[in-house]
């Protein structure tokens, strides 16, 4: 099989022998979640619940109070009494509103399980299956949390005509992808078929890096099985093989790998008429018709020097890693110099391990003092190495200046905006600057600048008052 790439990109060390080949296995039922109301790109949740409420696992205890395109519902992790709501630190290292749930008997499996009704994606309507998406509060699990039945949902002038499934995982460490395409491979096909069912695409491929080649004849023969019973004549599903190489599992990455195609500056895959869903992702929309179960649960890697017991786990979403016991989660604290949710290349480090694991947190790396390379930064010495090393082919190094100088408009004609965060940049400096964050803070700037300029429209565009 032919092995595709993009331009550019770093060869960095993969980390991942610790978990590789692993199994994902069950934590012991915890007996509190902390859930976070808004675990999604868009509009903000409110509670449906209050402190004393009884809940049930799957049952729905936040969302929009008018639930527009972009609002994703959240559900309760296990069956127990919210005993708080409250803000608490989470992934990102912001503050937000979580739903406190304990219960007096932790299970594996709740029999009194607030489940949907299992829907058929093959013979439902469209509008319905993307209800049951939106309903089962499905977002991408890779990272972003962009609500799913949004990009299920590409306006009209937007064709698209392939569908990706990212399983490249090319971050350092993190190896469930992996180990779900390898355990789950007939719910990852089943889930990849009902999204092609639901947006009318005739192609899909699913994009992995070389290092995964074990893999193809397990997912190919599951192919034939769906082609041969419930996705007869619905479409092609193809594997892509891109080379192992950083970052081959970010979108624009993968669709010049795999299409040739470019994502113009400014936009989205589907201006490439392209659809990219992680494999996590597909394998829980396959899990919300075929057992009506919201996205309750979460597959992440916990790994890392100060992690004596390097796994694959599932773990109900809103889980502390410090609530699971030692003899199942063994962790060093005195080795212990630095905490990150996500890969070590585009994670956030957080100041405690009393952080809930979200939809989104694909790992948890608990790193040593060798591992952490915290050097002092030094000035730049306009070596270029983050300019030539840019998989995006932005200017960084002009991007940190304009922004050191306060200078937005200069940092945004640099690329500012385009940047992925994949952090090659920050990777590569001699300098050790910190790019990748100046970069975020720098959006963050832009954004409230933005929405500052449109409130001062908006009042001034409202009538006055008489």
């Amino acid at each position: 099989m032919a092995v595709s790439t993009f331009k550019r990109g770093l060869r960095v060390p993969t980390r991942k022998t610790a978990t590789e080949g692993k199994s994902v296995e069950l934590v012991p039922p915890p007996k509190q979640v902390v859930i976070p109301i808004n675990q999604h790109f868009g509009a903000p949740n409110q509670s449906l619940v209050k402190p004393g409420d009884t809940v049930r696992r799957g049952q729905k205890i936040a969302d929009a109070l008018s639930p527009g395109p972009m609002t994703v519902p959240v559900h309760a992790s296990i069956g127990g009494v919210v005993k708080k709501i409250e803000p608490r630190t989470q992934s990102n290292n912001s503050e937000g509103l979580c739903i406190v749930i304990e219960t007096d008997n932790p299970v594996r499996e709740d029999p009194e399980a607030e489940f949907m009704e299992p829907l058929d994606p093959f013979t439902c309507s469209k509008e319905e299956a993307l209800k049951r998406i939106r309903e089962a509060g499905m977002t991408g699990m890779g990272g972003a949390g962009f609500p799913s039945h949004v990009k299920l949902s590409p306006p009209p002038n937007k064709p698209i005509d392939v569908i990706i499934a990212n399983g490249a995982e090319c971050e350092p460490y993190l190896t469930t992808d992996e180990a779900v395409m390898h355990e789950k491979p007939n719910l990852l096909i089943r889930g990849l078929a009902a999204v092609m069912k639901i947006t009318g695409v005739k192609k899909a491929v699913i994009g992995m890096e070389d290092n995964k080649e074990a893999l193809i004849p397990m997912l190919e023969r599951e192919i034939r099985i769906a082609c041969d019973d419930y996705f007869k004549g619905l479409g092609e599903i193809q594997i892509g093989l891109c080379r192992t190489l950083y970052p081959q599992g970010g979108e624009k990455m993968l669709i010049t790998a795999l299409t040739g195609r470019e994502v113009p500056s400014g936009a989205l895959p589907m201006d490439a008429g392209c659809i990219v869903q992680n494999v996590g992702t597909l394998v829980a929309i396959a899990e919300a018709f075929t057992l009506g179960k919201p996205l309750i649960d979460r597959e992440l890697t916990v790994s890392g020097g100060a992690c004596n017991s390097p796994k694959n786990i599932r773990a109900p979403i809103g889980t502390l890693l410090p609530d699971l016991p030692k003899e199942f989660m063994d962790i060093d604290y005195r080795k212990l110099r630095k905490i990150l949710f996500g890969g070590p290349m585009m994670g956030f480090a957080v100041p405690t391990l009393s952080v809930p694991i979200q939809k989104n947190t694909s790992g948890i790396i608990l790193m040593t003092e060798a591992e952490t390379h915290a050097n002092p930064e030094g000035p730049c010495i306009h070596c270029a190495r983050c300019i030539r090393n840019c998989p995006c082919r932005l200017s960084p190094a002009i991007m940190n200046h304009s922004l050191e100088a306060g200078d937005l408009e200069e940092s945004v004609k640099a690329g500012l905006m385009d940047c992925i965060e994949c952090g090659s940049c920050t990777f590569m400096c001699p300098a050790r600057i910190k790019l990748v964050q100046r970069f975020r803070v720098g959006k963050g700037r832009l954004r409230a600048r933005q929405q500052a300029a449109q409130l001062a429209a908006a009042k001034q565009a409202a009538p006055a008052k008489t």
